[in-house]
């Protein structure tokens, strides 16, 4: 059964037993909730959306990556393998900091600027940028590490052998085609033994 655990204090993020399921802390929601502030009295307007925001989110890690997913009518979801994780980021604001909160940008080999994926509202952020950093350097590590393509067997062997007897026979038969056609001899073949051991250089032939 998958373990949802929501995310409390300083020390609650435990990575240890893969899957987990983790859910945003809620100084995530006062935090938005100080953010609209900035609104003044039509504060609601960007209230409302945060709110659904917080209470859908959820960060998914296992063994292969991390997934994000969020929203109450239009769910959106963000998967990245660690492989494909290229950089991270970690950065907060003076309200995020006095909340003991912070932002993990997370970018790929995209070519965009900006993050792939954006982590918040989990505490112990420096824990979560190790682990990804770990599994990141693990991942790497395991795709240089992946074998060889196995060497060719006795069967490919004798096949490879046999074609490249076939091209030289091909090779050799055109090549006294062309002779004969300029109205000269072929030349005798390497492995054939010559019969004219006891005849001068300037004989003509018989």
């Amino acid at each position: 059964m998958m373990e949802v655990a929501q995310a409390g204090g300083a020390g609650a993020l435990e990575l240890d037993r893969l899957p987990v399921v983790l859910r945003p802390s809620p100084a995530l929601l006062r935090y938005y909730a100080l953010a609209s502030l900035i609104a003044g009295p039509f504060f609601l307007f960007p209230l409302v959306p945060l709110y659904l925001r917080y209470r859908t989110l959820r960060y998914r890690i296992d063994d292969e990556g991390i997934s994000m997913r969020w929203g109450a009518l239009f769910r959106r979801e963000v998967t990245l393998n660690y492989a494909r994780i290229q950089d991270i980021h970690l950065s907060s604001n003076v309200v995020e900091r006095w909340l003991g909160l912070g932002k993990i940008q997370v970018q790929t080999a995209s070519g965009s600027a900006k993050a792939e994926m954006t982590i918040e509202g989990v505490p112990g952020l420096e824990a979560m940028r190790d682990f990804l950093y770990a599994r990141m350097r693990g991942a790497r590590r395991e795709d240089r590490s992946e074998p060889d393509a196995p060497p060719a067997g006795p069967e490919e062997e004798s096949e490879i052998a046999a074609t490249l007897r076939a091209v030289t026979a091909e090779l050799r038969a055109l090549r006294e085609e062309l002779a004969r056609k300029q109205g000269g001899t072929p030349a005798p073949s390497d492995s054939a033994p010559s019969d004219r051991r006891g005849e001068g250089p300037g004989e003509p032939d018989a």
